[in-house]
């Protein structure tokens, strides 16, 4: 199209619109639109509600709500046509979120329901510190079929008027920038108290406040968190205490009869029972959203022990923490301890189980060590430290080396496989002890062997390895979530890695142990981890490849990949403090010593514990019968 074309079109168009608008028609009938609502207008009848915040429950704050109840109750009165409704007061609540503010919630119902025409409140702060909350209810109540209006009487904002948008939003922000700097001043305000050894000690259950703030031991309460420590640590369950305390109609902290597993756990975890106090357990990362997060180190904490008169010993609290730290692996009711192997064959092994938590890397070794008495820890010189005589006749053998196995696919071995969270023996392990399918395991963290031998049912260290079907045994993994990050603390081994350590059967005299060499097994690496400068074969990782199998990369360290394997006659040496040993030293069977960590706890004794307890129930079951005699 031309120029001169499109603008003699451009033109036609233009003659046409001026037609149109030009010859407008009259209508017939003009139906006029409903009057707008507007605050001041004096003769609209509307119900009116008032909604106050107070953010403390405090004297003060009392105070000014009955001010603020006495105050709109008369402003509303000032208006003829203005019926009150109600004053929807949240006492005690904040105001960045909405949650838990159940009369603000209950007014928005009954917007909604088109009970009331206009809200009131005196500032926009007092209707939320959350910029987002605050512009939502304003649009959703204008939204309502009958719109409600909010009037902010501090700004003279009626939010149903065009030209409020904009300043309510900017005052929105700015009551939520003001919440951010109270939070922020109220941080500041905690640090100071706690640095200056004023621990906060709210209430709770068998404790009362004395006239300082500080917490004393309520007679009435202190015996039921008592019961609650000592049936625990008896061996019964949360589950099973909750139970007992409805049936004794024993009430919670907040007073009722109604008790949960949660319930007890929370209990037995606050450290204030043991008279001790932690502060900063907890913390909001964000104050509008009001959502706590565990404190996992981001705040600064603080322990006071002996704050405060205890309940129960610090001795007994820490027993079941580690009780309740087991609980989560299986290991229910059983308070950890370590057993070393005092001689034999066994000498210096620990034994372990994969349901124990709570003993450090440091707590194994120390175990193991206790038992010998010489300077060199299991009585073993160092690789390169030893001299050996080669008797007339034999062929000496300096300079040869022992193949590891770790080097070679030898699966008609034993072996043993380690993940971070299961250890899983081969099909030739468990089909040699057959029926026995309960075990125990040993470490020995010096010579770094692993020790597998039967176990009676009712040995506390027992696992499972293996599981029968059809009258043949297959080996069934070993869950070790609770053990296997020591473990692999223990031996140095990054637990995103497979380790494959192989083993052989010692036996003597119809007994029979299996014994592994955990000190060069073959790794084993999922293929995307090998990018990086970190990659096995890098420089940097200590590892050198060897193959690929599936997706798994097979490595040895790389002082294996250098050498053919280990100085035969060291080799040897190492080798007669276990395989070598006579009959009369083999004492398998020797049940492993007590071993007491740097923990020494001194737990109330179980009859002790046992009375108290007896003695709770039978007190409650009189108090029932004199009632019921009543």
């Amino acid at each position: 199209m031309s120029k001169s074309t499109k603008k003699a079109a451009d033109q036609a168009e233009r003659e046409k619109v001026h037609k149109r608008y030009s010859n407008r028609r009259e209508p017939d009938v003009i139906y006029p639109a409903r009057k707008q609502v507007d605050f001041y207008d004096a003769d609209v009848h509307q119900r009116v509600a008032v909604y106050v915040r107070v953010s403390t429950d405090n004297l003060g704050q009392e105070t000014s709500y009955e001010l603020q109840k006495n105050y709109y109750e008369e402003f509303v009165l000032k208006h003829p046509n203005w019926s009150l409704v109600k004053i929807y007061a949240d006492k005690g609540i904040s105001g960045t979120s909405t949650k838990h503010r159940i009369a603000l919630n209950q007014m928005l119902t009954d917007s909604r329901a088109g009970k009331i025409d206009l809200i009131i409140t005196k500032s926009v702060s007092r209707l939320a510190r959350n910029t987002v909350d605050c512009i939502t209810m304003v649009r959703n109540l204008a939204e309502l079929r009958n719109p409600v209006g909010v009037f902010f009487e501090s700004e003279c904002i009626f939010s149903l008027n065009e030209d409020t948008s904009m300043p309510l939003s900017f005052l929105a922000s700015i009551a939520e920038n003001e919440s951010r700097i109270r939070s922020r001043s109220m941080e500041v305000s905690l640090a100071q108290r706690l640095n200056g050894g004023l621990p906060l000690t709210p209430k709770l259950l068998g404790y009362s406040h004395d006239t300082d703030g500080k917490l004393v031991i309520n007679p009435d309460e202190a015996p039921t968190v008592k019961l609650i420590f000592y049936m625990y640590l008896s061996g019964y369950s949360s589950a099973y205490i909750a139970k007992t305390l409805e049936e004794l109609g024993k009430t919670t902290f907040l007073g009722n009869t109604k008790w949960t597993s949660n319930t007890v756990i929370q209990i037995l975890r606050n450290e204030r029972h043991c008279g001790d106090v932690l502060t900063r357990k907890t913390w909001t990362p964000d104050v509008i959203s009001h959502k706590s997060k565990k404190n996992r180190g981001e705040r600064q904490q603080s322990l006071y022990r002996g704050e405060h008169e205890a309940i129960v010993s610090r001795d007994d609290y820490i027993a079941v923490q580690h009780m309740i730290n087991n609980a989560k692996y299986g290991g229910k009711s059983i308070l950890p301890e370590l057993r070393v192997i005092e001689s034999g064959i066994l000498k210096g092994f620990v034994t372990i189980s994969p349901k124990w938590a709570g003993f450090k890397a440091a707590d194994y070794l120390q175990a193991s060590m206790s038992v010998y008495t010489d300077d060199t820890y299991y009585g073993q010189p160092a690789e390169g430290d030893a001299t050996f005589e080669v008797a007339a006749g034999d062929f000496d053998l300096r300079g040869f080396e022992v193949t590891n196995a770790s080097l070679f696919d030898a699966n008609k071995r034993p072996y043993v496989l380690f993940q971070s969270k299961q250890i899983k023996f081969s099909t030739d392990c468990v089909r040699q002890f057959g029926k026995d399918n309960k075990v125990e395991l040993l470490i020995h963290p010096g010579l770094r062997k692993l020790a597998v031998r039967r176990a009676s049912k009712d040995s506390r260290q027992c696992v499972q390895w293996s599981r029968p079907d059809d009258g043949k045994y297959y080996v069934k993994e070993i869950p070790c979530s609770a053990f296997g990050e020591t473990l692999f603390e223990l031996l140095g081994w990054e637990t995103a890695y497979k380790f494959k350590a192989y083993g052989s059967l010692l036996e003597s005299d119809g007994d029979s142990l299996f014994l592994f060499d955990l000190s060069e097994p073959a790794i084993f690496i999922q293929s995307y981890l090998m990018t990086g400068t970190d990659a096995p074969g890098s420089g940097n990782s200590g590892l050198s490849p060897l193959s690929v199998s599936g997706k798994r990369i097979r490595a040895v360290p790389k002082k294996l990949a250098d050498r053919f394997g280990s100085d035969f006659y060291s080799h040897r040496l190492t080798a007669s403090s276990l395989e070598l040993q006579s009959e009369d030293a083999w004492k398998l069977w020797l049940e492993g010593q007590l071993f007491e960590t740097s923990e020494k706890l001194h737990v109330t004794k179980f009859d002790e514990m046992q009375r108290f307890i007896n003695e709770q129930l039978s007190a409650s079951k009189q108090l029932e019968g004199a009632a019921c005699n009543a």
